[in-house]
C-alpha cells in the first residue's frame, strides 16, 4: 500500500512541474548571485571608487613620512581617516542598497501577484533585473559608485518582489507531499548564485580591475532566460481557481502538472480555501495584525525571517573574505568560495531531509547548531593572537555555522510561511514577512562593519545570544507543517487559540471561585 502511494507521489513530478519549479527559482538564484557577487571583489571595487572620488585606499603602514629632501613631513591624519570613512560608507551603501530596494518592493508583493497574476508578476519583474544590471555593467563609463549603488537598488527591487513571488508560485502549484522539498529549492538556487558569483569574482576571471562591472551585470543573463522560460509555465490553479473563479482552466492548469491525476481532489480542497477566503473577504496587512485568527501565525511568520537574517549568516555571507583574513588564513578568497561549495551540497541535502525529519525539528537542530559555532568561532578569533592553530577553528567555525544554517534556518523560512495561511490571507503574510527579512537583511549589511570594528573578535557573541532566544521560541511556538494541508494547519491554530482562550477562561474561573470561597 506505501508503495503504492509512493508511485501515485512520484507521477505528481512531471516535466511540467519540473520546468516551472525551476524557472520559478532561478528568482531565487539572482538573489543569492547579488548576495554573493559583492564580496570577493571588495578590495578591488573600493580602490577603483577611491580613483573616482580622489581617495586613495588607505594602508597606514605605507605611508611615506619623508618628502624627496628627506626632510620629516606630517600628513592630515584627520583628512586621511574622512576619506577612509567615505570609502567605507560608499562601499556600506552598495552592499546594503540591495537590501532598501528588496524592503520597498516586497510589501506590495500580495498586490502585484493579485494583480496581474502569479506567472505575469515574475514576467514584468524580469525587466527591473535587466535594467540594474545594465547600469552595474557600464559603471565604468560614469561615476562607478552612483552606478553601482543604483544599480543594486533596483535589482533588490526585482529581488524584493521575488523573494515573495516565487514560494508564493511554488507553494500553489506543488503537490502536498512535495511541497516541503520544492519549497528548499529557492534556498539551493540562493546558494548556487552565491557560489557561482564567487567563483566569477576570482582575480584571473572576473574579479579583476577590468572585469568587475561585468562581474555585478551577469544577473541579467538569468533574468533573460527567466523571461522566455515563464512563457512555457502554467498560471497557479489556485490563482485561477479561488481568485478568479476560472475552474476549467484551473482545471487544465492541474493537468499539465500532475499529468494524467484526477484533479478532482484538489479542485475539492480549494473549494474549502476559496468558501474560507469568502467568508474572510480581503485580507489587509492591517488585519493580519488586528485579528486575533492570525496573531499567532503573523508571530511565526515574522520570527523565522527574523531569525534567518539575524542569525548572523549574512554577515558571513557578507564579509566572509574579511573574516578569513581575521582568522589568519592564507588565502581568504579560497576559503570563501570553499563555504560557497559546502553551502551548496548541504542544501541539497535539506532537499531530502525535510520532507522525512519535519520543518520544525531541522529548524530547531540548524538553530542549535549554528549557535554552538558562532561560540567556537567567537573562542577561536579571541584566542588567535595566542594561539596561531586557532585560526582553523575559527575557519572550520564558519563552515559548520554555514552547514546548520542550510540544514534548517536557511531554507524553511522562505516557504513556511506560505504554509501557515491559506489562500485569503496568503499574499498580505508572503508581504510583511519579505518586508521583516528584508529590513533585517538590510540592517545586518548596514551595519555588521562597524559593529565588528567596534566588538572585534567578540562579534559573534551577539549573534549567539540572538541564536538562543531564537530556539526558545521555536521550541515553544513554531508549528510542524509537514504533510498538512493549508485548511489543516489553519484548523490546528484556530484549536491552539481555542485551547488558550479555554485556559484563561478556566483560570479567570478559578480565581473568581477562590475569591467566593475566601469571601
Amino acid at each position: 500500500m506505501e508503495e503504492t502511494n509512493k508511485i501515485q507521489e512520484e507521477k505528481h513530478l512531471t516535466g511540467t512541474l519540473v520546468l516551472s519549479v525551476f524557472t520559478a527559482v532561478l528568482g531565487f538564484f539572482q538573489y543569492g548571485y547579488s548576495l554573493g557577487v559583492i564580496n570577493t571583489p571588495q578590495r578591488v571595487i573600493e580602490a577603483h571608487y577611491g580613483r573616482v572620488l580622489g581617495i586613495a585606499p588607505i594602508d597606514r603602514s605605507a605611508v611615506n613620512f619623508t618628502d624627496m629632501n628627506g626632510s620629516m613631513i606630517f600628513p592630515d591624519l584627520e583628512e586621511l581617516d574622512a576619506g577612509k570613512s567615505t570609502l567605507t560608507l560608499y562601499w556600506s551603501l552598495s552592499v546594503s542598497i540591495f537590501a532598501i530596494g528588496g524592503m520597498i518592493s516586497s510589501f506590495t508583493v500580495g498586490w502585484v501577484g493579485d494583480k496581474l497574476g502569479r506567472v505575469k508578476a515574475m514576467l514584468a519583474m524580469n525587466v527591473l533585473s535587466i535594467i540594474g544590471s545594465l547600469l552595474m555593467g557600464l559603471a565604468k563609463f560614469g561615476p562607478s559608485h552612483i552606478l553601482v549603488i543604483a544599480g543594486r537598488a533596483i535589482t533588490g527591487l526585482y529581488c524584493g518582489l521575488s523573494s515573495g513571488l516565487v514560494p508564493m508560485y511554488v507553494g500553489e502549484i506543488s503537490p502536498t507531499a512535495l511541497r516541503g522539498a520544492l519549497g528548499t529549492l529557492h534556498q539551493l538556487a540562493t546558494v548556487t548564485g552565491i557560489l557561482i558569483s564567487q567563483v566569477l569574482g576570482l582575480d584571473f576571471l572576473l574579479g579583476n580591475d577590468d572585469m568587475w562591472p561585468l562581474l555585478l551585470g551577469l544577473s541579467g543573463a538569468a533574468a533573460l532566460l527567466q523571461f522566455f522560460l515563464l512563457l512555457l509555465c502554467p498560471e497557479s490553479p489556485r490563482y485561477l481557481y479561488i481568485k478568479l473563479g476560472k475552474t476549467e482552466e484551473a482545471k487544465k492548469s492541474l493537468k499539465r502538472l500532475r499529468g494524467n491525476c484526477d484533479p478532482m481532489k484538489e479542485i475539492t480542497e480549494m473549494e474549502k480555501e476559496k468558501q474560507k477566503a469568502v467568508s474572510e473577504k480581503k485580507v489587509s496587512i492591517r488585519k493580519l495584525f488586528s485579528s486575533s485568527s492570525y496573531r499567532q501565525p503573523v508571530i511565526v511568520a515574522l520570527m523565522v525571517q527574523i531569525s534567518q537574517q539575524f542569525s548572523g549568516i549574512n554577515a558571513i555571507f557578507y564579509y566572509s573574505t574579511n573574516i578569513f583574513v581575521r582568522a589568519g588564513v592564507d588565502q581568504p578568497v579560497y576559503a570563501t568560495i570553499g563555504v560557497g561549495v559546502v553551502n551548496t551540497v548541504f542544501t541539497t541535502i535539506s532537499v531530502f531531509l525535510v520532507e522525512k525529519t519535519g520543518r520544525r525539528s531541522l529548524f530547531i537542530a540548524g538553530l542549535i547548531g549554528m549557535l554552538a559555532s558562532a561560540v567556537a568561532m567567537t573562542v577561536g578569533l579571541v584566542l588567535l593572537s595566542t594561539f596561531a592553530w586557532m585560526s582553523y577553528v575559527s575557519m572550520v567555525a564558519v563552515f559548520l555555522f554555514v552547514i546548520f544554517f542550510e540544514v534548517g534556518p536557511g531554507p524553511i523560512p522562505w516557504f513556511i510561511v506560505a504554509e501557515l495561511f491559506s489562500q485569503g490571507p496568503r499574499p498580505a503574510a508572503i508581504a510583511i514577512a519579505g518586508f521583516c527579512n528584508w529590513t533585517c537583511n538590510f540592517i545586518i549589511g548596514m551595519c555588521f562593519q562597524y559593529i565588528a570594528d567596534l566588538c572585534g573578535p567578540y562579534v559573534f557573541t551577539i549573534f549567539a545570544v540572538l541564536l538562543l532566544g531564537f530556539i526558545l521560541f521555536a521550541h515553544f511556538k513554531v508549528p510542524e507543517t509537514k504533510g498538512k494541508s493549508f485548511e489543516e494547519i489553519s484548523a490546528a491554530f484556530r484549536h491552539k487559540r481555542r485551547s488558550a482562550i479555554k485556559g484563561h477562561k478556566a483560570a479567570t474561573e478559578l480565581e473568581d471561585l477562590r475569591g467566593s470561597e475566601e469571601a
